[in-house]
């Protein structure tokens, strides 16, 4: 079922469709929950709900402490993993124009801002488009934005992307052949603007959801329970260790001279007669059961999370060897790579959409030279770069590797392609001044003959 067809059978054939289907529940639904996502990464957390309560009968403003882990884990996700630009592997040709591709469309910091939507609302839309210099560019489309059309067999067919701006609403509709844009100022829906679809549908990157197939999840979700059970904890040991200092004072017997108790005690004095006592009584506050909870519910975050402790200033290293770096940082590595596979996936159709792209200015590769393009991920993990190129020198010495694999692996090159051309071209430099200063011993010989 394609979309002309689903337009008939499900809406019979309105032109305004499109406005129904913005308007169903379950998009209702998703919508909602990406932007309570939002909402909570700006700082909205349910322990800003908590009540005040009455205490030494004077109404009592409830510490609401929030604890902006969740940001700081999911940019550490990010970052993780494309801290250092991907890099562009297979056919020499083909790399070369996508490179070109990449660099005038500033593909790095689109990369960069996909993974860090996929990781906080589980998915990220982009469409690709060529400039008025006939450059290819890719335009992100927020989450919230997005409405995904798929047929009976859960294929994308058509997106819809929906936005309202100074009270007028605003569609965007993506087919395979057209992109039209509608909007409802005066108070009637009206088409503004129809254009070829050059590229095609716009590409969908979305990580594992256990229950769906067509929608990514949050890793938010994951650890969002766990966040506010520790916001909850240490607001509430606050709140109870300054009602533990304050305590309640208590006269034991009676007092000699005076009115009763100061209302400022500090500071005063108290007569007592023999065998009075004054003191101040107050709850016990279990430091030991707060810090054992804490580090409990920190740990659980951390696990869940796939963030290594050492990264959050939570462990004292030194004098760790590589193979012991390596496992601090397992949990994170297992992490980076689910979302690398989640990335190869849109990156195949990004990939299919710039092949299809270039045809328009007149550049074509054959079957079998595109399909050697791929990507390379290096994450971010420490590494002890000294040891690294001491291995890859003797391995190098011995002919048990090429130069290719050495720049590979070597931690200061993240361009493989572009740093083996620079090695060539210098080579072929070395190459010409060797000829040169060869001929001229040769006539400086002629000439003392």
């Amino acid at each position: 079922m394609d979309i002309s067809q689903y337009i008939k059978e499900v809406y019979d054939g309105k032109p305004d469709w499109f406005v129904e289907e913005c308007n169903k529940v379950s998009i209702s639904q998703r919508v909602q929950k990406i932007l309570d996502i939002k909402e909570y990464l700006n700082g909205r957390h349910a322990i800003n709900q908590r009540p005040n309560e009455m205490f030494n009968g004077k109404r009592y403003e409830t510490r609401k402490i929030t604890l902006q882990y969740a940001k700081t884990i999911l940019n550490f996700q990010t970052s993780y993993l494309l801290k250092n630009p991907v890099s562009l592997s297979g056919d020499e040709t083909v790399v070369g124009e996508y490179k070109k591709v990449y660099n005038k469309g500033k593909f790095h910091r689109i990369d960069h801002s996909i993974l860090d939507k996929m990781v906080k609302y589980g998915e990220g839309w982009e469409y690709l488009y060529f400039d008025e210099k006939r450059n290819i560019k890719s335009k992100l489309i927020n989450p919230e934005e997005v409405v995904p059309v798929y047929n009976d067999e859960g294929k994308l067919i058509a997106v819809i992307q929906n936005y309202m701006v100074d009270a007028i609403d605003y569609y965007v509709v993506y087919t395979p052949d057209t992109v039209e844009k509608y909007d409802n100022n005066g108070g009637e829906l009206r088409l503004v603007d129809r254009k070829p679809n050059i590229s095609g549908l716009p590409i969908c990157y979305i990580n594992q959801n256990e229950v769906s197939d067509l929608y990514g999840r949050s890793d938010l979700e994951d650890i969002i329970s766990i966040l506010d059970n520790l916001e909850d904890l240490i607001s509430k040991a606050t709140d109870g260790y300054y009602k533990y200092i304050t305590g309640i004072p208590v006269a034991i017997g009676q007092q000699l001279k005076g009115d009763g108790l100061p209302k400022d005690v500090v500071g005063g004095g108290l007569t007592l007669d023999d065998g009075a006592d004054f003191k101040f009584v107050h709850n016990q506050f279990d430091h030991k059961a707060f810090e054992t909870l804490y580090k409990h519910l920190l740990q659980s975050l951390l696990d869940i999370s796939n963030t290594p402790a050492v990264s959050m200033n939570k462990t004292d290293i030194s004098n760790l060897s590589e193979v012991s770096i390596q496992m601090l940082f397992s949990l994170a590595d297992l992490k980076a790579s689910l979302n690398a596979k989640y990335l190869e996936k849109g990156f195949e159709k990004r990939f299919e959409a710039i092949r299809r792209m270039l045809k328009y200015k007149g550049i074509t590769f054959s079957d079998d030279e595109f399909d050697t393009l791929s990507v390379v991920f290096v994450p971010s993990t420490p590494k002890n770069e000294k040891e690294i190129i001491e291995n890859l020198e003797k391995l190098q010495g011995m002919g048990a590797i090429s130069l290719e694999s050495v720049v590979e692996q070597i931690p200061y090159i993240h361009d493989k392609v572009q740093e083996l051309e620079r090695i060539k071209a210098e080579r072929n430099v070395n190459m010409v001044e060797d000829n040169q200063s060869g001929n001229n011993v040769d006539d400086d010989k002629k000439s003392e003959l």
